[in-house]
């Protein structure tokens, strides 16, 4: 694998993810993920491990969808674990991921929840 730009802050994940996608390089959305990484999509699916995450994003990416950055919401961090979140610039839901520090101070996505969307009444 090519060497990566590491996320040497929680927040720093959502731009590497930002930059990543929009120049379609999966492998490089896939290193920002721990090799037992869960994603929650496609929706109302998982998908386990950093290699079905690549493989999610060669044919997520193929359509070439463009990405914009978005705000992230405030962190909440303990000890090696964090939870970063950030509001979808549509409106629809939110966004939420567990990282996790890695030996080298880097930070990585271990759980991703991508879509939730508001509960219907």
């Amino acid at each position: 694998m090519p060497e990566y730009e590491k996320a040497m802050r929680p927040e720093d994940i959502t731009r590497l993810f930002v930059e990543r996608s929009n120049a379609g390089d999966a492998a490089g959305v896939a290193a920002l993920y721990a090799e037992d990484a869960v994603l929650a999509y496609p929706p109302g699916e998982r998908t386990v491990g950093r290699e079905a995450i690549r493989t999610l994003w060669e044919k997520v990416l193929t359509d070439r969808p463009r990405f914009e950055p978005e705000q992230p919401l405030p962190t909440l961090v303990h000890g090696d674990i964090a939870l970063t979140s950030t509001p979808p610039k549509d409106g629809a839901g939110a966004r939420a991921q567990v990282v996790r520090r890695q030996a080298d101070g880097s930070w990585l996505r271990v759980l991703d929840q991508p879509e939730f969307t508001p509960p219907t009444r």
